[in-house]
C-alpha cells in the first residue's frame, strides 16, 4: 500500500493505494469529485482510500486540487517503487462524448488538454476543475499527460470520460515489465 497525506489550513487529504486487493472507498465532501475518483481507480485495476476534508463552504477548487496533489504523491510512489511498462493510452468513448489519454510515466509531470466543456457546470460541480485536477496530478505523479476530447457531446460525459481514459491507460502504463523502462537505465 503506497500512502500519502496533505493537510493545510483549508484541506486535509489521505491517499493510500495499491494495484492488487479489493475495494475502493471514497469519502471526500464533493460528490462528483468523488463519483470520478472511483471511476479512476476501478479503470486503473487499483484498490485504496480516498479521504478528504476542505473548505467546501467557499467553493470546492482546494478540495479538488488537493485531492489532486496527494493522490498524485501516492501514485508516484507506487510506479516509482517498481520497474514498469512505463506508457499507457485509452480512447473512452461516452455517446456521442469520444476522449484520448496518453501517458508517459516518465518522471517529468506536464499536462496538455485539449478540449471544452460545453457547460460551465455538472450538477453544482465548476468544469473549470477538471483539467485544474488533471495539471495538480500529473505534476505530482510525475507523468506527462496528453488529454483530448475529439468530440463532445456533454459535459458530464466529457469529466467522466476523462477519469475512465486516464485510469485505462494507468493500468496499461504501471503493468510490470520485465525489461528496464528506458534505454537511459533510469527515469527520474
Amino acid at each position: 500500500m503506497y500512502e500519502a497525506f496533505r493537510q493545510t489550513e483549508e484541506t486535509m487529504v489521505k491517499v493510500s493505494l495499491a494495484l492488487d486487493g479489493e475495494g475502493i472507498e471514497i469519502d471526500v465532501p464533493v460528490g462528483f469529485l468523488g463519483h470520478m475518483l472511483e471511476l479512476l481507480l476501478f479503470n486503473a485495476g487499483m484498490c485504496g482510500r480516498i479521504e478528504a476534508r476542505g473548505d467546501t463552504h467557499v467553493d470546492d477548487h482546494h478540495t479538488v486540487e488537493d485531492v489532486a496533489i496527494t493522490l498524485g504523491r501516492a501514485l508516484k510512489e507506487l510506479w516509482t517503487s517498481r520497474q514498469i511498462e512505463r506508457y499507457g493510452w485509452a480512447a473512452i468513448p461516452m455517446d456521442e462524448t469520444l476522449v484520448l489519454a496518453a501517458l508517459d510515466a516518465s518522471g517529468r509531470g506536464s499536462l496538455s488538454w485539449k478540449g471544452c466543456f460545453p457547460s460551465p457546470k455538472c450538477g453544482n460541480f465548476d468544469t473549470e476543475l477538471i483539467p485544474e485536477f488533471w495539471r495538480a496530478f500529473s505534476r505530482e505523479a510525475a507523468l506527462t499527460l496528453h488529454l483530448q476530447a475529439l468530440s463532445v457531446d456533454n459535459s458530464h460525459h466529457l469529466a467522466e470520460a476523462t477519469f475512465k481514459a486516464v485510469g485505462r491507460a494507468l493500468k496499461q502504463a504501471l503493468k510490470s515489465s520485465e525489461r528496464p523502462s528506458s534505454t537511459k537505465g533510469a527515469i527520474i
